[in-house]
């Protein structure tokens, strides 16, 4: 019986051979927004990457594509609240959302974001999926529940990617993927694939390449 919610497996070698040669090519910072209007022209294929603060968003997209200081961590919550674009080779953006969940940030900042966010997600005709950044230490907390219901509500298809999987013992992964599985069961948007990561081990990163690699 297949588990609902099961973990991705790695593609066959060519696959992996395409996802390396696209993640291989040019990678580069494009510009940050914070208002529609600033946007780029959506031309070409996007995913975007949410996640609460500190769950290792920064560093798992300077780990898959290989450039250590292309995105940046805050260690402030809610520091930076622009939309981040980054051009992967001449036919993708991936896109860097500010990390949620930051109780210091004035109400005023935080309502002009969620504005912003939900603005985006409707908005990007080329936005073809949302990867949303779950720590394997942590599960699904009910911070995390407001991004799943909003890409719900926009009908964006988000795929988890847990992220810090080395800091957790294997008989614990367990709970947490179970507790993951229950709360992604309650979300039409959630596609059907859990994503197992670790940015310092390099552990699922080929595997997550594949994956944007392979997006029509």
């Amino acid at each position: 019986m297949q588990i609902p919610f099961a973990l991705a497996e790695n593609p066959d070698d060519s696959v992996l051979e395409q996802a390396r040669k696209l993640f291989a090519g040019e990678t580069d910072f494009l510009k940050g927004v914070v208002a529609m209007s600033g946007m780029p022209p959506d031309d070409r294929l996007e995913v975007c990457f949410a996640g609460r603060s500190n769950v290792g968003k920064s560093s798992l997209i300077n780990a898959l594509t290989g450039r250590k200081g292309l995105a940046r961590a805050s260690n402030t919550p809610g520091r930076t609240q622009e939309i981040n674009f980054f051009t992967l080779a001449d036919s993708h953006y991936l896109v860097d959302l500010p990390g949620y969940g930051y109780a210091n940030a004035p109400l005023a900042v935080v309502q002009k974001w969620q504005r912003l966010l939900k603005q985006y997600l409707s908005g990007r005709a080329t936005l073809r999926r949302a990867f949303v950044l779950i720590d394997t230490r942590h599960g699904i907390k009910s911070v995390d529940e407001d991004i799943l219901t909003l890409l719900d509500q926009s009908a964006v298809t988000f795929q988890v990617v847990m992220t810090k999987t080395d800091k957790v013992k294997e008989a614990d992964r367990e709970k947490i993927l179970t507790q993951v599985r229950e709360k992604l069961a309650k979300h039409p948007a959630a596609f059907p694939e859990i994503v197992m990561t670790s940015a310092d081990k390099g552990d699922g990163i080929p595997l997550l390449r594949s994956i944007i690699a392979t997006l029509i």
